[in-house]
C-alpha cells in the first residue's frame, strides 16, 4: 500500500491521460459512426459502398494491430504519426464502426411513415433527417452508444502498447520498479471501474433526459393538470 500512496503522482498522470485519450477517441467515434452510418444508409452507391467496406474492415480486424498498422508501419510510407494521434485514430476508428452500425440501425427502424409524411410535406432530404428522423432516433441509439463508450474506455489500456504513457503504462512502471502487482493492478481495476460506472450513470441520465415515452408522458400528465384547473 505504501508504494500506492509514494507514486500516486504518476497513477494520477496516468489517470489524465487514460481521460484524455477516452474523450478524444469518443469525440471521433461519435463522428464517424454518424458519417459511416448515414453513408451506408444512403442510396447512392458511391456513399454507400466505402463505407460499407470500412465499416467491414474495422470491425473485422484487430483494433491492437490497427494501432500497431498506425504506429510502426505508416512510418515506411512516410507517415510518421505522434503516439497519442495513432491511438486516438485507432480507437476512434474501430469503436466508430461498430458504432456506425447503431446508427444505421437506429434510423432505419423508424417507421417509414415518418419518411412519407416528411416527403408529403415537401422537406428535403437533409432536412427531415436533422429535424425528424435523427431526433427521434437518439433514445434508441443512446444504450448501444453507452456499451461502445465503455468498451472505448477499456480498450484504452492498449495504448501503452505504442508508448502512449496512460494508466496501464504508469502502472507497469511502478510494478517494475517496486514489484508489488497485486496492489498496483488491484488498484488500477477499480479506477477504471470507476471511469466505467461514470459513464454509465451518464447514459442513464441521457437515456432518461432524451425519453420520447417520458416526455409524451409529461406532456400528458400537464394537459391533465391544466384540464383539472379549467375544469375548477
Amino acid at each position: 500500500m505504501s508504494a500506492i500512496i509514494e507514486y500516486a503522482p504518476l497513477l494520477w498522470q496516468g489517470l489524465l491521460t487514460t481521460i484524455l485519450v477516452a474523450v478524444l477517441s469518443g469525440a471521433l467515434c461519435l463522428v464517424v459512426a454518424f458519417a459511416a452510418g448515414l453513408a451506408r444508409l444512403s442510396r447512392h452507391r458511391f456513399l454507400r459502398w466505402p463505407a460499407g467496406i470500412f465499416v467491414e474492415v474495422f470491425r473485422g480486424t484487430s483494433l491492437l494491430v490497427q494501432m500497431f498498422w498506425l504506429f510502426f508501419a505508416l512510418p515506411f510510407f512516410g507517415i510518421q504519426l505522434h503516439p497519442l494521434t495513432a491511438a486516438v485514430l485507432a480507437l476512434g476508428l474501430n469503436e466508430g464502426a461498430y458504432a456506425a452500425e447503431v446508427v444505421r440501425g437506429a434510423i432505419a427502424s423508424r417507421a417509414k411513415g415518418q419518411t412519407e409524411a416528411c416527403i408529403a410535406l415537401g422537406m428535403e432530404p437533409a432536412l427531415r433527417l436533422r429535424r425528424i428522423i435523427i431526433p427521434q432516433s437518439i433514445p434508441a441509439m443512446l444504450p448501444p452508444f453507452g456499451n461502445v463508450m465503455v468498451d472505448l474506455l477499456k480498450n484504452t489500456s492498449l495504448v501503452s502498447l505504442v508508448t502512449v504513457a496512460d494508466l496501464t503504462f504508469r502502472a507497469q512502471m511502478i510494478r517494475s520498479t517496486t514489484g508489488q502487482t497485486t496492489a498496483i493492478f488491484l488498484t488500477i481495476l477499480v479506477m477504471y471501474f470507476v471511469l466505467s460506472y461514470l459513464l454509465t450513470l451518464l447514459t442513464s441520465w441521457l437515456e432518461r433526459r432524451f425519453a420520447l415515452d417520458r416526455k409524451a408522458l409529461a406532456a400528458q400528465r400537464k394537459e391533465s393538470r391544466l384540464m383539472k384547473v379549467g375544469a375548477a
